[in-house]
């Protein structure tokens, strides 16, 4: 904190030099490259700085760097790479999202942008994030029981999850990331963490890890517009969410079927992506969501010979169809 500035000696007679006033700026810091040394800075009236070594230190930083922490110049997550012009044009139909991101999976290197690192609602884009968890924190043949309060979700659901019963975490997992059921993802969220709140700190935890500095999680599903994140955290989400082999091997298909402790025997899930459902060639994932707030989003991968793309839309107005002309683009553009 700054002292009261010093005013120096005694009246000035007329047309002697002015004098410069003189202050005391002691800065303590506890990390970064200032490294919590002492520093005496020394202040013309006009306020700028003058060339004054620190005490004990390296020479004393610009004014506005004491008094103004140095934050990062940008939000771009690690494994996401926004520079350089769009590769390509495209004039979408429909309207235009809020945010829209088409990239290369394999290296992380953005071929399209729009408002890649603004922050917004993300529905259920949201258990990407809880998915990549549940893989971390289970094995395959482990069980989750069904809780009074799983039941007593909002929004979508699996929707015939038996009440106290043990069921498969793979038939969850599917559950969560195919039909999008907040049911599944509060039986998860209380199997890996004892309860919702727990798990939702873990998320947050995992995100500031992964350096998702746009990324804020208030529930394991989606359904509060609190839920927020940008396209470039999404992105990287996604290439993370393709590595994990239990993931990969659901989201690619329609349609899931598993043993389930219900009526019948078997659990039948289906998937809610748009590029799977128009047959889009090359379609392998991944995951849609929907609230009022956050309108359709989707983050959608597609392989075609050694290329693999992923495309992200955030409040779209037919997500579908724009993921589409997007990838369409984008795949013209690496043939050209």
């Amino acid at each position: 904190m700054s002292s009261p500035m010093l005013q120096g000696g005694t009246r000035r007679r007329p047309g002697r030099r002015r004098r410069y006033a003189l202050a005391l700026l002691v800065v303590l810091t506890l990390g970064g490259s200032v490294g919590g040394a002492l520093y005496l800075t020394v202040l013309k009236d006009d306020g700028s700085d003058l060339p004054v070594a620190s005490a004990g230190g390296p020479r004393v930083p610009p004014r506005n760097a004491v008094e103004t922490p140095t934050r990062p110049a940008t939000k771009v997550p690690p494994g996401i790479s926004l520079v350089g012009p769009n590769a390509f044009n495209v004039r979408l139909k429909s309207g235009k999202p809020r945010a829209a991101l088409v990239f290369d999976m394999k290296t992380g290197r953005v071929l399209y942008k729009r408002n890649p690192l603004q922050r917004l609602p993300m529905a259920s884009l949201t258990k990407i994030m809880s998915a990549l968890i549940v893989v971390d924190e289970t094995r395959p043949h482990d069980k989750a029981r069904i809780s009074k309060h799983a039941l007593s979700y909002s929004g979508s659901g699996v929707g015939v999850l038996p009440k106290g019963r043990k069921v498969p975490v793979e038939g969850l997992l599917a559950g969560l990331l195919l039909p999008s059921g907040n049911d599944a993802a509060i039986a998860l969220a209380e199997k890996v963490s004892g309860s919702e709140r727990r798990f939702v700190q873990t998320m947050n935890r995992r995100a500031r890890r992964l350096g998702l500095r746009c990324t804020k999680f208030v529930s394991p599903h989606g359904l509060q517009p609190r839920n927020r994140s940008c396209a470039a955290d999404l992105a990287a989400m996604a290439r993370l969410a393709m590595r994990e082999r239990r993931i990969a091997r659901l989201v690619r298909r329609k349609q899931v079927a598993t043993r389930f402790p219900i009526k019948g025997g078997r659990l039948y899930v289906n998937s809610t992506n748009p590029l799977l459902h128009l047959r889009y060639p090359g379609t392998i994932g991944l995951k849609t969501g929907s609230t009022d707030e956050a309108g359709h989003c989707f983050v959608g991968v597609v392989r075609r010979g050694r290329r693999e793309l992923g495309v992200v839309l955030l409040h779209s107005p037919d997500s579908g169809r724009q993921a589409k002309q997007l990838l369409n683009a984008a795949f013209r553009a690496g043939e050209a």
